[in-house]
């Protein structure tokens, strides 16, 4: 085995030589195989072991064993305790998830902190299997058909080509020790029940299942090239010219081209789940909804807006988000950028600039989103207007909605829609004697 992953760790991951590695290893056969064969081919690798403190004496243990490991190949170690059953029930998770999330968020800590370039895990074969096993019972579109990946921003994966059994055998051939997880042989989780009921019985039928899988895997990572190719050239002629960058902050897809295609549904999906939408029949629906019609996800708000749909990021301002600014501040450049100076009347300007009546004013100003209720004394007409009618007669989408801010008066009296409209009751006038100009920037 040790040739083998010589030339499959040279061929696949050349940069890894001469980079500074952190292995997760923790206890078992397939990180100690992993930490042995990186060890004897020279690589500058330490070690990283979490105490998810999960089997008591059992849990520590490892630690210890761990510790010994890296003391006997002159390894650094690097070991933390967890209190994993705590954050799980704080957080609302299951024990394995929990332990998975604290897992790899110490992992980039020490990565940034310890200059690491890369994590290095034993995921071998039939991990994989066990994986493609459980995403299909589970249901899953063909990204979670397409394996493990061997490589995932910083996670490297260099066993996945061996199987346990050949790293079993390579283990007991340099009379290698680890330590025994007991709790794999319990039949208690979904990925413990498929590998020692489900795989077994595979086997049985396929006893090359391992290499047949390798093979529908990487016909399976081929189709998903194609349709990652496919997507991007569609993408670029459903999405509005002005956002064609799906990262931006906003972007409009054509509703009618995206009806053109040959599969509307399976393009949506395609397009937008790295969005982390799960409302799909919801989202197919919008095609047809009235405008202001919208589906949320955790991070992201996709909105019907006449011809077309407009995906945005949820504001990251709440609603009661108030900054304020204060007597003789001249600029604020967060969350939007506004340039502030004391001068003489001068006639209106556009939208983007307005000035105001400093005896009018009580500091410190406020800025904020707006609100239900709220009023405003629109320039050039008479009489009051509510901004939410403000908005609805000016046709702004949702987006716009979440992402206007209301300057405001020290009582919270609406000063200035920001860029669209002034209110007429602060605005300085010829006998204005001191005005303050404010300037929208962006």
């Amino acid at each position: 085995m040790q040739q083998q992953f010589t030339d499959h760790i040279r061929t696949k991951f050349p940069f890894l030589k001469n980079q500074k590695l952190l292995v997760a290893i923790s206890g078992g056969i397939d990180s100690v195989v992993l930490t042995h064969l990186l060890h004897k081919e020279g690589y500058q690798i330490a070690l990283a072991h979490c105490n998810f403190q999960l089997r008591k004496e059992e849990s520590n243990l490892d630690e210890v064993f761990i510790k010994d490991l890296g003391k006997s190949l002159n390894i650094a170690t690097y070991c933390i305790r967890f209190e994993t059953t705590k954050f799980a029930q704080k957080h609302k998770l299951s024990t394995q998830l929990a332990a998975r999330s604290l897992r790899y968020n110490w992992f980039q800590k020490l990565l940034k902190e310890e200059q690491f370039s890369y994590v290095l895990t034993a995921h071998h074969a039939d991990d994989n299997l066990e994986t493609f096993l459980i995403n299909l019972t589970r249901g899953t579109g063909l990204e979670g058909l397409t394996g493990i990946p061997a490589i995932n921003n910083t996670i490297i994966r260099p066993l996945l080509p061996f199987s346990r059994t050949t790293i079993l055998t390579y283990a007991k051939d340099k009379n290698i020790e680890w330590r025994e997880d007991k709790s794999n042989a319990s039949t208690k989780y979904i990925r413990n029940k498929i590998r020692h009921q489900v795989i077994p019985v595979l086997k049985e039928i396929n006893p090359s299942l391992l290499d047949s899988f390798a093979k529908t895997i990487t016909y399976l990572q081929d189709s998903q090239e194609i349709i990652t190719d496919k997507i991007q050239e569609v993408s670029e002629n459903v999405v509005h010219p002005e956002t064609l960058n799906l990262d931006k902050k906003n972007c409009k897809l054509d509703i009618q081209k995206i009806n053109q295609l040959s599969n509307p549904k399976a393009y949506l999906y395609q397009l937008l789940k790295p969005y982390h939408f799960t409302e799909w029949n919801d989202i197919y629906k919008l095609l047809s909804a009235q405008s202001g019609k919208h589906v949320f996800s955790k991070t992201h708000v996709l909105l019907k807006d006449r011809e077309f749909l407009i995906l945005f990021k949820k504001s990251e301002n709440s609603a009661s988000t108030e900054i304020e600014i204060l007597k003789n501040q001249i600029e604020l450049t967060n969350p939007i950028h506004l340039k502030l100076e004391e001068c003489q009347y001068q006639e209106l300007q556009d939208k983007q600039s307005i000035f105001i009546d400093t005896s009018k004013i009580q500091f410190p100003l406020k800025l904020r989103k707006w609100q239900n209720g709220d009023i405003f004394y629109p320039y050039g007409m008479e009489g009051k207007k509510k901004v939410s009618k403000f908005f609805k007669d000016e046709k702004f989408s949702l987006f716009q909605k979440q992402n206007t801010w209301l300057l405001c008066n020290n009582n919270n009296a609406i000063i200035w829609i920001v860029s669209y409209r002034k209110d007429r009751k602060f605005l300085a006038t010829k006998n204005t004697k001191t005005a303050l100009k404010i300037s929208f920037l962006g």
